[in-house]
């Protein structure tokens, strides 16, 4: 199925066979910038994708901390299955959309006290998805302590939620969502059921992920250094255009050979 041959790290190659391609976003189809409105994916990546799910019979899905009304932004004109917030809200691939919502009264109340407290502290700001938030700190990370201890006293006094880090940033969700239920979720519906899923990302809040492809043996893939539960690697956001590329070429050329013993 897969094999590991490359200079920097284990590369994943794909042979022949059915996969189901999931895809993290930002530090893996999208260069981290220094804030989250101002992260784009070149348009030559969108056409892959494109490619890339026409291949696959649809069986591609971006699994995203943010919005999937962001993620369609960011795709556009490409439409199709997504996770978004981490899996509280998923489209399946016939367009069908599930949200978990947090209770009005929380989210009002929340929202209120961490937007009071991070105005005092200048160069980190709070993403509000709905569902959940995002307190980042990438400019202002002498206020990392101040906001990682925000976020768990926030979780201790409303239950039901729990912490997610990542990157520069700690993310406060629902309990119990998380990109490995989103996946496993896809993985029992057409077009993806049946196929190898194949999942890459970058973050801590891509591990979930790994391991519940890892669990259907499948290839997980971790974008840049650190210890992860991925089994393949590559460097950085070039690399995944370049990986993205490559297994364009070695899938259609398997299906001309298919077409050619026919």
């Amino acid at each position: 199925m897969t094999q590991a041959a490359d200079t920097y790290a284990r590369y994943p190659t794909l042979s022949s066979g059915q996969y189901a391609f999931f895809f993290d976003v930002d530090g893996t189809l999208a260069a981290i910038q220094s804030r989250p409105e101002a992260v784009f994916i070149p348009e030559q990546v969108i056409a892959q994708l494109q490619q890339l799910s026409a291949l696959s019979q649809g069986a591609l899905a971006l699994v995203s901390g943010r919005p999937i009304e962001q993620l369609d932004a960011l795709v556009a004109p490409w439409h199709g299955p997504a996770a978004g917030v981490h899996g509280a809200e998923r489209r399946d691939a016939e367009g069908n959309v599930q949200r978990i919502s947090l209770p009005v009264e929380v989210e009002q109340n929340l929202r209120k006290e961490l937007q009071d407290a991070m105005a005092c502290w200048p160069g980190t700001q709070l993403e509000v998805k709905g569902m959940a938030f995002a307190l980042h700190y990438r400019q202002a990370m002498q206020h990392e302590q101040d906001v990682l201890r925000l976020a768990e006293q926030s979780v201790k006094r409303f239950p039901g939620l729990a912490l997610q880090p990542g990157k520069c940033v700690v993310e406060i969700k629902p309990a119990g969502i998380d990109k490995g239920a989103a996946i496993s979720d896809f993985m029992q519906q057409p077009p993806f059921a049946g196929r190898t899923p194949v999942f890459i990302g970058d973050d801590l809040t891509d591990e979930k992920g790994f391991l519940a492809v890892n669990e259907r043996q499948g290839v997980s893939v971790k974008v840049g250094e650190g210890a992860s539960q991925a089994n393949y690697r590559l460097n950085d956001v070039d690399d995944v255009y370049g990986w993205l590329e490559k297994t364009l070429l070695l899938l259609d050329q398997d299906n001309v050979g298919k077409e050619f013993r026919l």
